[in-house]
C-alpha cells in the first residue's frame, strides 16, 4: 500500500534538530522524499506497523507531530502532481 508521511519536528533546540535528522533518515530508509517533510511510502502491513512504532518512539509528543496517509494499492488515481520534479513510481523498476 502506498502510506504518505508528513513530520513537524520543533527545531529550536539542538536536540530538536537532532530528532529531526533521525526522523528524515529513517523516512529515507522506508519511502521516497516528495517534499521537505513528506515521504510516498510503498509498505506492506507489517512494516507500516514498525515504520509508525519507530517515528512515534523518536518524536517529541509535546512539541512534534506525524500524519499517516494511507493511500492503498490503487493509488494511482489518487495523486495528482503539478509542477516541477515529476513523481516516481513506487511501484515501479529502480535502475542503480
Amino acid at each position: 500500500m502506498l502510506v504518505l508521511v508528513t513530520y513537524d519536528v520543533n527545531t529550536q533546540t539542538a536536540e530538536g534538530r537532532r530528532r529531526l535528522r533521525k526522523v528524515a533518515k529513517l523516512c529515507v530508509d522506508y519511502g521516497q522524499r516528495v517534499q521537505n517533510s513528506v515521504f510516498e511510502c510503498s509498505l506492506d502491513n507489517a512494516q507500516y506497523v514498525r515504520f509508525q512504532h519507530a517515528l512515534e518512539g523518536m518524536i517529541d509528543l509535546e512539541t512534534d507531530s506525524l500524519r499517516f496517509y494511507q493511500l492503498g494499492n490503487s493509488y494511482q488515481n489518487k495523486v495528482v502532481h503539478i509542477g516541477t520534479r515529476p513523481g516516481y513510481d513506487p511501484a515501479g523498476i529502480l535502475i542503480l
